[in-house]
């Protein structure tokens, strides 16, 4: 097999990256944007030693799965790999993709559920992190996704995920934006003003917050005035922050973030409960998906505790401690972003609570000088997952439950391999779509300790 070559194959299943898998002679063939199910006709594009990648060039028998996109940018934009999938097929390849890892990483034989499915499949992002450049030729502003492995920006000017307001707002900026003498940024040069768009919006009020990415240290007067002039356009806007990154870096946002006019928050609410959301703190993109997460656990600790005692870590605004609170004796977080603990306590006083403890630093260092022993642990790591040391502190401090809430199920098998090899017992695993048509799945598992 060659570089080029087109060759006639049968998709068998999905890869945990949202790849097409089909196999010639036994050789392994990623094709993008295929189903399973689908015959098709596709050119190698690239040889490994082990696989092969390729794409379509004729589609000779299409998946029963397999339907129209409802965007017309599927193709191209990189943030949908799976929207020509049909929805209940979507939720099925997503459990399979956790029982995979599962087996092949944890060498885990355990039953996975379908995939718990969204409550909105279209609209249902409420924040989006826009990269900005600017074409060298006509110095159009673009904003938008990347192209799928690649950094060429997809102009997006409709998206069906999200609310119609970030589309209304990223259009406003990408047409104005030069009236003040802002610039779209090179990742090249390290040149331009605006580096990225950042907008959540509310589930719950529809209020805005934007925040505008500069490649600038201080605030400028023309930043300012452009803001103003955003805000005094969208009704929906409740506050416009200016981020300063001027590193050469993937990472979006730099440390430093100011509010330049409204407030600098928007409110959340899930579980009868409000949250303040800050420019810089993480929060669920998906609210609808999120609360049914946090019902699952909710109603699991309400099943097996009375009034336990539970440590809340890695954990954002503190939104599982905020929404187990009503459930337990008492809560203990830790997060590391000082923002987030911050929004945490405003969110506590907003809501009455008294039994939330906020413990600002690293959840890591956190553990190992913690000496109270709790009923039930939640850890919602980022995706590279704990490492051992974190694992084998939070088996210490837990003598009933860990829940461990999860975006990645490699990292989730992986640490679960190493808490059944100190003794633990996985008891479950569910997967919800928190990322409809992606390959992404968020997953909860439940493991009793070895101090139970």
């Amino acid at each position: 097999m060659q570089k080029d070559d087109i060759i006639t194959l049968e998709i068998e299943k999905l890869s945990n990256l949202g790849f097409g898998i089909a196999k010639d002679c036994g050789f392994v063939i990623f094709v993008e944007n295929s189903v399973p199910g689908d015959k098709v006709r596709a050119k190698i594009t690239k040889v490994n030693k082990n696989f092969a990648n390729a794409e379509i060039m004729e589609i000779l028998e299409p998946s029963q799965h397999r339907v129209k996109p409802f965007c017309p940018m599927q193709k191209v934009c990189g943030a949908c790999q799976m929207q020509m999938i049909d929805y209940d097929f979507q939720l099925e390849l997503k459990r399979q993709i956790v029982k995979d890892a599962m087996r092949s990483i944890a060498n885990l034989d355990i039953e996975i559920p379908l995939t718990i499915p969204s409550p909105d499949i279209k609209n249902y992002r409420h924040k989006i992190q826009y990269p900005v450049a600017q074409t060298k030729v006509s110095k159009r502003i673009l904003a938008g996704y990347y192209k799928s492995k690649s950094h060429e920006i997809v102009n997006i000017k409709y998206c069906p995920i999200q609310p119609e307001i970030c589309d209304e707002i990223t259009e406003f900026i990408r047409n104005n934006a030069l009236d003040f003498k802002i610039t779209g940024y090179d990742e090249k040069t390290h040149s331009g003003d605006l580096r990225h768009i950042v907008i959540r919006v509310s589930n719950y009020n529809g209020n805005v917050l934007l925040t505008l990415v500069m490649n600038s240290k201080n605030v400028k007067d023309n930043y300012k005035r452009f803001a103003e002039k955003i805000f005094n356009q969208f009704d929906p806007i409740s506050g416009i922050c200016l981020n300063f990154n001027t590193k050469k870096t993937n990472v979006i946002l730099g440390e430093k973030t100011e509010c330049t006019i409204g407030t600098d928050f928007i409110e959340e609410k899930l579980q009868d409960k409000i949250f303040k959301i800050g420019a810089g703190t993480f929060f669920q993109i998906n609210p609808a998906s999120a609360d049914n997460i946090f019902s699952y656990v909710k109603n699991f600790i309400k099943k097996h505790y009375d009034s336990p005692s539970i440590l809340d870590a890695y954990a954002g605004i503190s939104t599982f401690g905020i929404c187990l609170s009503d459930v337990a004796e008492h809560v203990v977080t830790i997060e590391e972003n000082e923002e987030s603990c911050r929004k945490a306590e405003e969110s506590i006083a907003i809501n009455g609570i008294s039994n939330v403890e906020i413990h600002s630093g690293d959840a890591a260092k956190f553990f190992k000088t913690e000496k109270r022993i709790f009923d039930v642990s939640v850890i919602d790591p980022p995706r590279k997952g704990c490492t051992t040391e974190s694992l084998d502190e939070v088996c210490r401090l837990t003598k009933g439950h860990i829940v461990y809430v999860s975006c990645n199920p490699a990292t989730l098998a992986r640490d679960l391999k190493y808490l059944c090899e100190k003794g633990c017992r996985i008891e479950s695993i569910q997967p919800f779509d928190m990322f409809c048509h992606t390959y992404h799945v968020e997953n909860v598992a439940i493991i009793r300790t070895v101090n139970l």
